[in-house]
């Protein structure tokens, strides 16, 4: 098909692209899913149609909050060291202060925040309730600009007393580490996590037929080819001195992937942000 929405209707495409059945594709089924496979996650981690924004929940258990504070899953690490003829034993424990996150999620943006016990915006005593419950009935006699100017004060005081949630994350650990005073969070809690996650064609068979994947996937099976044929078939003539050459499928397929990396950068992935400070 020439728009593929499965993983085989998109192998089949490449395979055809490259001659197939006219010419016989010396690459191996095994090669093929390796390339399918490298294609994608080149796919999720580059391409702007590759993720999407998501909001996730996640409600805290006794073992995360257990897990945080130290009691249950804590790894130390020993380090041996020698100095002036006197050997010294340091012990360094890591932090477990982590939620487990699922493997799909390759980017977490932030944590909205969640209330706590210093908070000005905590149950029926916060200021913000106070103001609407006093405040409700006399919205014809409440001037905008009032209580705009109310409305930032708070949001000032919020940001000095509750400020944004210190966290850490790397994709291939499947870990959000949060820095925060655990001593605050309580079972059952909920938090919503502003995370970026793959766009997996197993749901959405729109990414078989992307415009950067078809080619791409194409080229790197045109260098699989190549690398093959000069392995398999290096020195040997066919009947009237012809002889395949691997070497130039390899590198017109470079040049092909070589080109897809300059457009990748120039019109598929999201420029680098600038830092400030």
């Amino acid at each position: 098909m020439a728009k593929p929405s499965t993983r085989q209707e998109l192998v089949d495409y490449c395979l055809r692209k490259l001659g197939y059945p006219v010419l016989e594709i010396n690459i191996a089924d095994e090669q093929i899913d390796d390339l399918v496979d490298d294609a994608l996650q080149f796919f999720y981690e580059r391409h702007f149609d590759g993720v999407i924004q998501n909001y996730l929940k996640y409600q805290i258990t006794q073992d995360d909050i257990d897990r945080a504070k130290g009691q249950v899953g804590v790894t130390t690490s020993t380090v041996n060291n020698t100095i002036n003829g006197i050997q010294t034993q340091y012990d360094f424990k890591e932090n477990s202060n982590y939620l487990p996150i699922p493997p799909n999620v390759i980017g977490v943006n932030k944590i909205f925040k969640f209330e706590g016990a210093n908070s000005i915006s905590s149950g029926m005593f916060s200021v913000k309730y106070q103001l609407f419950l006093n405040d409700f009935y006399y919205w014809g006699n409440l001037e905008l600009l009032t209580y705009s100017m109310i409305k930032t004060k708070l949001e000032d005081i919020e940001f000095l007393l509750n400020t944004d949630k210190q966290i850490r994350f790397n994709k291939r650990q499947d870990r959000l580490y949060l820095d925060v005073d655990w001593n605050t969070l309580r079972e059952g809690q909920w938090l919503v996590i502003d995370c970026y996650q793959i766009m997996d064609p197993n749901n959405y068979s729109e990414v078989w037929n992307d415009s950067f994947l078809k080619p791409y996937l194409t080229a790197l099976m045109k260098r699989q080819w190549g690398y093959n044929i000069s392995n398999k078939f290096r020195g040997l003539k066919l009947p009237g001195g012809v002889e395949l050459d691997g070497r130039t499928l390899v590198e017109d397929a470079q040049r092909e992937i070589d080109s897809l990396m300059d457009k990748m950068s120039s019109t598929y992935e999201l420029p680098p942000l600038d830092m400030i400070g």
